[in-house]
């Protein structure tokens, strides 16, 4: 069962349409349905708020306001900084300021457009210049050095530019929803679409003012998350609960995909200023780098993925002189969250621009000046924060896969034809990722189980992480039918509920096999003690002749039992068949203070190929071959790692050529709609697309089998496709200027790039 491509737990039933979600569950008789009523301001004082035509409307039966809340009026994750309801200041456009509860979704959406308010505007900050210019922040700037920068005025090449990267809307396909049932004695029952749902249970509890034992949250799948429903899904889950509590029915809280859009955080996009010296052959010698995120009202969790874009800014790069700046930018915008990479993609985007911009500085090719920076043996193997790679195999997996995909013969193709063609350029680049597995908030960094055996065999497995497509159940199941020695059909995959499994994190940072999977797999092998226990005491055989083979159970040499047999007999003998499992990650350490020490248990790495063509008169690009080879590891199921590097591709393709955020001056999102907002679809895809895991793969760390995490990692591999579009506008000039081109690379910034490119010096 491990290391076996094996179909995801819900496979059938996804393609079935049976895989209920929280919108599927039967309701309970007498379910109100709830929306909320929003801003329609950016920044502005609520001078008068009339309720009333709210209340009148056909159906409704409930319409709270801020100061109708029993408990604690916030939903923010680390600092109690956001509202559920805003009472006396709107901070954005989409912020919730009231919500209703009516007889049907429709009549409740209706009756919150009824409300009659009073504004006084306020000045608003959107974008990230205006908030460094006022140098407004959600958190306190940070600063990240290593060696020193003076040498920079005397270094042989000298460079200095401006990035930009954009935003990305999670576009989950299932979106934010929460179903609250009200119990007995306060309690409360809420269906979450949450990715953590012990965070959902402490703010829910706080709101109610209740003790958190009183409130259970359940799930057993979401329709899709990205990090969007990390810390997002909460307000619903909140204003779903104060609503069955103010009318003692249950409550369905389901945002329309617009109002989700709009009232939902997106990922971060940055601004960057470097100024980089390098040699001759494209070594860089001294790195300053100054990154700033549009963070939105509140803290939320931008602190840590501001965190990680400092750690990853080198992606695979060793710097030996740097300072990193990074600014965390409050603006009248929905706040900023996780999302796929929670910051890597963004301080990776800065490390590969750098150093395309150099290559192109001095003519060479960029994968030359790419595997000349790349970390090596000592001392060129200690990150800029102080943390000592202990498996980088990038040099090896780079030149496989630059073998592999015929890289060179294809460089000369593609100049071959480019001197040939005016109106269609093709590009080409290839791309390494390194990325550390681990919360960078230590606390996170662990995880609880529940397993129960029963009398015929059968094993219940629950646990703290959630399933969102990503293949987490099966895998968990996979490691816990290996150590049980049983047939995975016999393992069974429960909800996941606090009321099981409290104080868990959240299913987030790649980490969720390996937390939950360490987790299970202790609760596993106290079971399993406890029968081989039993077995040494009534058989009279040594402990170390009990060997569990699947499904059967060796009891020295004169008797074998079956799994089942040897668990009821174990239940006949009042042996406890149900055990709890904890796992914590050790060695973890890190001292923000002198931004020194050990974020990551380990780095999951890859590399990818990608091959464009672009229209130069229209900007239009097409992606026509990618080669992946990514690590996983010792994969735990080939089947499912191989789809989520697909998926992470494509998602990363995405947010670097199509999707794109846009809020105007005002603070209005125009994006809010498949109307507005593309995403990539099948068509989208390679005609080419190889994708492959890296045979000699082993994490050096013995967890989950050996295995790596493979949820975030393979989006930072679409780098590799920006970059080809870059060498492709770079390759309309003979410009050694640094090509200006923002993500995303749409075909109206391609057309900036171009034109930007031909009236710079030396085209």
């Amino acid at each position: 069962m491990i290391h076996q491509p094996l179909a995801h737990d819900s496979a059938a039933l996804h393609v079935s349409g049976e895989a209920r979600y929280v919108d599927d569950l039967p309701e309970p008789a007498g379910t109100l349905y709830a929306a909320f009523g929003v801003s329609a301001e950016t920044h502005a004082k609520i001078l008068a708020m009339d309720l009333a035509p709210v209340r009148a409307a056909e159906g409704v039966i409930a319409v709270l306001a801020a100061a109708d809340l029993p408990g604690a009026n916030n939903i923010g994750p680390v600092f109690p900084d956001e509202p559920v309801l805003a009472a006396e200041v709107v901070q954005c456009r989409g912020q919730p300021l009231f919500a209703v509860a009516a007889t049907s979704i429709e009549l409740a959406r209706r009756a919150a457009r009824l409300a009659r308010i009073e504004y006084q505007r306020l000045p608003a900050v959107v974008t990230i210049e205006q908030a460094l210019e006022k140098k407004q922040f959600v958190v306190p700037s940070v600063r990240c050095e290593r060696g020193s920068v003076a040498n920079l005025p005397g270094a042989v090449h000298r460079l200095a530019g401006r990035l930009r990267c954009g935003s990305q809307e999670h576009f989950y396909l299932e979106g934010q929803v929460a179903l609250a049932i009200p119990g007995e004695r306060g309690e409360m029952l809420v269906h979450s679409s949450t990715q953590h749902p012990s965070e959902v249970q402490h703010l829910v509890a706080a709101a109610l003012g209740v003790p958190d034992a009183a409130v259970t949250v359940e799930l057993r799948r979401l329709g899709g998350a990205f990090g969007g429903k990390e810390t997002q899904a909460a307000v619903f889950a909140v204003g779903a609960a104060l609503l069955a509590r103010a009318t003692g029915r249950p409550v369905k809280l389901r945002a329309d995909r617009d109002d989700d859009i709009i009232g939902t955080g997106k990922r971060h996009d940055f601004l960057y200023q470097y100024d980089v010296g390098f040699d001759g052959e494209g070594r860089i010698e001294a790195l300053e780098l100054m990154l700033a995120s549009r963070c939105g009202i509140s803290a939320d969790l931008s602190s840590a993925v501001n965190d990680r874009a400092v750690f990853h800014c080198d992606n695979a790069y060793y710097l030996q002189n740097v300072r990193i700046v990074s600014h965390r930018c409050r603006t009248n915008t929905v706040s900023s969250t996780a999302f796929r990479g929670f910051g890597g993609p963004q301080g990776m985007f800065a490390a590969e621009a750098v150093v395309a911009a150099l290559a192109r500085h001095l003519g060479l090719d960029a994968l030359d000046v790419r595997k000349r920076n790349l970390y090596g043996a000592a001392p060129r193997d200690v990150t800029h924060y102080g943390m000592t790679l202990q498996d980088n195999i990038l040099p090896e997996l780079i030149a496989e896969l630059e073998t592999r995909s015929e890289y060179r013969k294809r460089r000369e193709a593609v100049k071959a034809f480019n001197a040939s063609s005016a109106f269609f350029k093709r590009g080409l680049a290839l791309t390494p990722v390194k990325f550390g597995i681990a919360f960078t908030a230590k606390s996170m960094n662990q995880a609880g189980a529940l397993v129960h055996l029963y009398a015929d065999g059968s094993v219940h497995l629950n646990h703290g992480g959630t399933e969102m497509g990503q293949g987490l159940m099966i895998k968990v199941a996979q490691i816990v039918a290996s150590e049980l020695q049983v047939d995975l059909e016999r393992v069974h995959i429960s909800a996941t509920s606090t009321g099981k499994v409290p104080n868990t994190s959240p299913t987030a940072a790649s980490s969720g096999t390996d937390l939950n999977g360490e987790a299970a797999r202790d609760a596993c092998r106290t079971l399993k003690q406890r029968l081989v226990q039993y077995c040494s005491e009534t058989y009279h055989v040594r402990a170390e002749d009990v060997v569990f083979s699947k499904g059967l159970v060796a009891v020295g040499t004169a008797k074998t039992l079956t799994f089942a047999e040897l668990t009821r007999e174990a239940f006949l003998a009042r042996v406890s068949l149900s055990a709890t499992g904890y796992w914590r990650t050790p060695e973890i350490q890190f001292d923000r203070e002198r931004w020194r020490g050990t974020p990551f248990y380990y780095f999951a790495y890859g590399a990818a190929v990608s091959e464009i063509v672009l229209d130069v008169l229209t900007g239009e690009s097409r992606l026509l071959r990618v080669d992946i080879l990514h690590d996983a590891g010792r994969s735990l199921n080939p089947a499912i790692d191989r789809g989520q590097v697909e998926g992470g591709f494509i998602q990363g393709m995405g947010w670097l050529t199509m999707e794109e955020v846009v809020w105007d001056d005002e603070g209005r999102l125009l994006t809010h709609a498949p109307s507005t907002y593309k995403i990539p679809v099948a068509s989208d895809c390679p005609p080419v697309f190889n994708v492959s895991l890296w045979e000699r793969g082993e994490n050096v760390r013995d967890i989950a089998h050996r295995s790596k995490a493979v949820g975030e990692p393979p989006l930072m591999l679409a780098l590799s496709v920006f970059h080809a579009i870059y060498d492709a506008v770079g390759a309309t000039s003979s410009s050694r200027e640094p090509v200006p081109l923002e993500a995303p690379a749409t075909p109206e910034n391609i057309l900036k790039a171009i034109h930007e490119l031909h009236r710079s010096p030396g085209r």
